[in-house]
């Protein structure tokens, strides 16, 4: 809409503003009228009119098989639409069109802002299925023609309200008409439902919808008066009301057809087998973080263990050996304190491959710094954790075998994801500038546990590749080559 608004009509930021919230609104109007709509903006030199935005109904058939977003017209053709445009009121007059014998009746309403009108809206009805109205359908029609009034007079949609059309209730859902002390008119089969899932036993009809609807909610207090108010229809709000039994959501609407409220829309919707899997999700999240979270703390404690007794034990192999298990724990407990600060079983790889560098760094024997450069992404927790273990080893094998005592040097983690959107690669490169390997070294037959570590996860369990040959200058390069996941980006990236 953005792009035909700008391209063909002369309507500024603010006007085009109020279109979108227009048809952010209008699924409501279509579905009240059973109608097709379709707004028709003038152009710029105010020969044609170009179509910007189109609605079905999801009460009753479509008038257009076809999609009428970006048609232009010349002004003459549709005399409904010049009729409304140059007048600024809804223009009913004229029989109905055939289209593909099927009788539409059109109508057009002008959309009004500050006493001007932008554009105006055709409504387009199916009459091929007319038949006696029922006591809905008729509620239907005429909360539609009071919203079409409001729209025409510039009072709708209500400026101060976004609404998420996915989330809010919907005509379908169930509709309660009030007037304008908040009695109840009329409430459809839907409606009724969901307040005797609250707790209502008889009919709403005669009854003052705000009342009723705070006796039902639990309360300590007084009676809740902002929910009456709401619940009335006096201002266009919001609510969700629980009782013992159920949960429903509230959207009040105010009917001002002619500038003073006469009555108010109520749309309700059941919602409590939504929100109890709502609670379900939740509750599930938070026990899964708290293995996690625990799960890490026993780590924390086994490497504490290990720690201890590697302070007792007189053999310097045999300390050295406790020494390197309280790192290689001490690497899945990384991973399971990150998974316990998400929702998902996934993490943001980066953070911890920095810790890890960190925490293998001050078993340097000399000035050696650590640095990543690339980025590992987003990774599921069955990569996340023996990643995190090879990586930990070949940090380790780097510094205790590329570095004497007192010697500087620096050891460079790479990372770079690759591949398509159905299977990603992830090639880690670490890299130092130590001493390099012995002369005739195969990886493949070297006897260091911590290499075997590293071949057996990264081949059996991850699926991966491993190496590590000469550096291009000095020191040693170690290349992983893992497949993975294409990564999800969240929300908040």
């Amino acid at each position: 809409m953005n792009e035909l608004v700008r391209q063909h009509t002369a309507l500024g930021d603010t006007d085009l503003e109020w279109l979108h919230l227009l048809v952010s609104e209008w699924q409501l109007l279509s579905d009240l009228s059973f109608a097709d709509l379709v707004l028709w903006v003038p152009t710029r030199d105010g020969t044609r009119y170009v179509s910007v935005a189109q609605m079905r109904p999801n009460t009753g058939p479509t008038s257009y098989q076809d999609d009428m977003v970006g048609h232009l017209v010349p002004r003459g053709r549709r005399p409904l639409l010049d009729a409304a445009l140059d007048e600024g009121r809804i223009v009913r007059e004229g029989d109905p069109e055939w289209r593909e014998e099927v009788p539409v009746r059109v109508e057009s309403i002008p959309v009004r802002r500050d006493g001007r009108v932008l554009g105006v809206i055709a409504r387009n009805t199916n009459l091929l299925t007319v038949r006696t109205p029922s006591r809905l359908e008729l509620t239907y029609l005429q909360s539609a023609s009071d919203l079409a009034q409001m729209i025409a007079a510039g009072a709708f949609p209500f400026p101060d309200q976004q609404v998420d059309m996915d989330a809010s209730p919907r005509v379908g859902d169930g509709l309660i008409r009030l007037d304008a002390d908040g009695i109840v008119q009329y409430a459809s089969p839907n409606a009724l439902s969901a307040y005797h899932r609250l707790g209502i036993a008889a009919d709403l009809v005669g009854h003052h919808l705000g009342t009723a609807t705070a006796e039902l909610a639990p309360s300590r207090g007084p009676v809740d008066e902002a929910l009456v108010k709401l619940a009335s229809g006096y201002a266009p709000r919001e609510t969700e009301v629980e009782g013992d039994d159920g949960v429903i959501q509230l959207r009040a609407i105010p009917l001002k057809p002619k500038g003073t409220r006469i009555g108010s829309l109520v749309l309700c919707r059941d919602v409590t087998e939504l929100r109890r899997r709502e609670r379900e999700l939740i509750t599930k999240d938070a026990t899964i973080r708290e293995i996690h979270h625990r799960v890490k703390n026993n780590l924390q404690t086994v490497a504490a263990l290990l720690r201890l007794q590697a302070r007792r034990i007189g053999s310097e192999r045999g300390r050295e050996a406790l020494e390197e298990a309280v790192r290689r724990v001490g690497s899945i407990a990384i991973v399971h304190e990150t998974l316990s600060q998400n929702l998902d079983e996934r993490v943001e790889f980066d953070e911890i491959a920095d810790r890890v560098l960190a925490m293998v760094a001050e078993i340097a024997p000399g000035k050696v710094t650590g640095r990543r450069t690339g980025r590992f992404g987003i990774l599921d927790a069955e990569v996340a954790t023996p990643l995190s273990m090879v990586l930990t080893e070949v940090l380790q094998n780097a510094l205790e075998h590329g570095f004497g005592a007192g010697e500087q040097g620096a050891v460079e983690v790479s990372a770079v994801r690759g591949g398509t959107t159905k299977e990603s690669r992830l090639l880690v490169t670490v890299q130092d500038d130590g001493v390099g390997l012995p002369d005739g070294f195969d990886v493949k037959q070297a006897g260091n546990l911590g290499l075997q570590i590293v071949r057996t996860l990264v081949e059996g369990e991850l699926g991966g590749t491993f190496d590590m040959v000469p550096a291009p200058e000095r020191g040693t390069r170690v290349i992983l080559d893992i497949p993975v996941h294409a990564e999800k980006v969240r929300p908040d990236k």
